[in-house]
């Protein structure tokens, strides 16, 4: 496909990407930031269930849960700042109940003298204490608190003497309370993280710094957020079980012509002291995400990256469209996510596309054109992923991205002029449903075993770029004393097209097709192909072979409409049509 190159200004770091939030999150000054503190601390969080900060300057992802209202900057700094420093009743010297035991904590700055400047979380995992939440503070660095017996989680951000000294922050995985108990929390004993790219001259950006511990059956977490520069990190106290703790570092820089994000992730019984990476530009992998811009309105967007597994932060960075921005990754951190997000437009919301789970490997580069022709319904091809059409008793529901890009990502909000889903049983008609393309739900009155026509339509674009798709699905049904998936079958498109969504005119075009649900793999002979460039007034037949069929493309300026129809081994068929699907130049 063609690719644009994208200009360095045209491509600007906006901070951390969050997860199906789609909005780049342009940096304000210093974010959620504590006094003295050139870190972000987001506290400690049970898995899943924890304290995260969405739709923030800088924010941790936790989960991969749907959209969560946004926090206002304002209220997050007093959020953070009540939680650092708010400081617990005092505690008589007669409160020595059974069960319960002194933790003494005093705070060291690098010179070795008491400071109150820290921010200090003790956080229970077993034991009558797992439900504890303490975030203790006293301005003589010295504090105490009666706590029940049991296995708990330390961690403490020393804030430097000076602005722009660096952060220490020191991690206790294991901190078993049996008897009175005094930690000296010291910066003294940090050593340095110093994680970095190869190109000279690139600037750093946030980091995330995260510990995740688990003992009798309870996961518990701490992280902290920072600049990827000046961070010193320590473990404190006696190792936990070998593989109870993991950690991660992920740290992002913004380089000339390309953005960096360098991950890595340990699992073993303790946190990290001091860390230290230098990957060279033969040890990173690439990805790339490239923005379509098929009605010519131009416009920045913003492309994402995202480490896929744990709590962590992405970055965000401008990307004026027809585009490519670039990004370099770390294997070691797993697979990574990679969106775009559309931009806005007044009346029309920022469509986000989303690419998950990406294997990357040392220097293989990995591309995705997001918000590019042809236009069509996709499946989720993701291991486990919830089937489009489900019978519930006398319920049926449809739930398909009826207008996914060229390589089927499915647009957060997609734009369209009008939508209609109907389903007939037997013939008859059961209801019609209009609003979001590919979604509707019917109850039905009959539980018997009936055979039924379900039709979606959506009408997108305007002008030359207007298209219709159309899908008609027939399968057999009965009532279900469970959820169950129906069969459901869509064939995909996928031409080499530029980003303006066109192809060349006059030539010929090889065009892949594939077959996903029930149908993939079944008899090629059932698969049948036609082409229209008048609109749909006439078709031509297109054969299928070794999995594409071939175009001769029209004049310039013209359309192209593809149809594709299909029964699977159980007789269940398609009819699908795809009304200037794309464009010639």
């Amino acid at each position: 496909m063609s690719e644009h190159p994208t200009p360095r200004s045209a491509s600007r770091p906006l901070g951390s990407a969050l997860r199906k939030t789609g909005s780049p999150f342009r940096r304000t000054g210093s974010g959620a930031r504590k006094a003295g503190s050139p870190s972000w601390q987001t506290g400690t969080d049970d898995r899943q269930t924890g304290t995260t900060l969405r739709n923030a300057p800088f924010a941790a992802r936790t989960e991969r849960s749907g959209l969560r209202p946004a926090l206002p900057v304002l209220a997050l700094v007093a959020a953070l700042t009540a939680t650092a420093f708010t400081a617990p009743p005092a505690v008589p010297a007669s409160a020595a109940e059974n069960g319960t035991v002194t933790l003494t904590l005093r705070h060291l700055d690098r010179t070795g003298a008491p400071t109150d400047a820290y921010s200090t979380r003790v956080t229970g995992i077993s034991g009558p204490g797992e439900d504890v939440r303490e975030s203790p503070h006293d301005s003589s660095g010295t504090l105490t608190l009666r706590l029940p017996k049991g296995r708990y989680l330390l961690d403490s951000e020393v804030y430097p003497l000076h602005r722009g000294a660096g952060t220490d922050w020191l991690v206790q995985p294991r901190l078993d309370l049996e008897r009175d108990t005094t930690v000296t929390l010291d910066p003294r004993t940090t050593s340095a993280v110093d994680v970095r790219p190869p190109e000279t001259g690139a600037e750093p950006r946030h980091a995330m710094s995260f510990v995740e511990v688990s003992h009798g059956g309870r996961t518990r977490s701490v992280n902290l957020m920072s600049s990827a520069a000046g961070l010193r990190v320590a473990h404190l106290g006696p190792a936990a079980e070998p593989g109870s703790v993991t950690a991660t570092f992920d740290a992002y820089w913004i380089g000339e012509r390309s953005d960096y994000g360098l991950g890595y992730r340990f699992t073993s019984g303790r946190a990290l002291t001091g860390f230290v990476r230098r990957p060279t530009a033969g040890d990173l992998a690439t990805l790339k995400a490239a923005a379509a811009d098929r009605d010519g309105a131009g416009g920045v967007g913003a492309a994402a990256i995202q480490p896929s597994e744990g709590t962590t932060v992405g970055l965000t960075s401008e990307l004026l469209r027809p585009g490519t921005a670039t990004f370099h990754v770390t294997p070691e951190r797993g697979t990574w996510d990679l969106s775009y997000t559309t931009p806005g437009t007044p009346g029309t919301r920022p469509n986000l596309y989303e690419a998950r789970d990406l294997p990357v490997r040392p220097g293989a580069t990995t591309t995705h054109t997001f918000d590019n022709d042809v236009r069509g319904p996709s499946l989720d091809p993701a291991p486990g992923a919830p089937p489009a059409l489900v019978r519930d008793g006398d319920r049926i529901a449809l739930d398909l991205p009826l207008l996914a890009d060229g390589e089927g990502h499915a647009p957060s909000d997609p734009v369209f002029r009008s939508a209609v889903t109907t389903l007939h049983r037997d013939g008859v008609p059961v209801g019609t449903r209009r609003g979001a393309p590919g979604r509707a739900a019917f109850t039905l009155t009959t539980p018997d075993r009936a055979r039924y026509r379900l039709t979606a339509t959506a009408l997108h674009g305007t002008g030359t770029s207007a298209g219709r798709t159309t899908a008609v699905w027939t399968f057999d049904s009965a009532a279900t004393a469970a959820p169950a998936a129906l069969p459901l079958s869509v064939v995909r498109f996928t031409p080499p097209l530029a980003l303006d969504g066109t192809a060349p005119a006059g030539t010929a075009l090889r065009v892949p097709v594939a077959v996903q649900g029930p149908a993939a793999g079944a008899d090629p002979a059932a698969l049948r192909v036609r082409v229209s460039v008048d609109g749909g007034t006439t078709w031509s037949e297109a054969p299928v072979a070794d999995g594409a069929v071939e175009i001769r493309n029209p004049a310039p300026g013209g359309t192209v409409s593809l149809r594709a129809t299909l029964t699977d081994a159980a007789g269940n068929t398609l009819d699908q049509t795809l009304g200037n699907a794309y464009r010639t130049r």
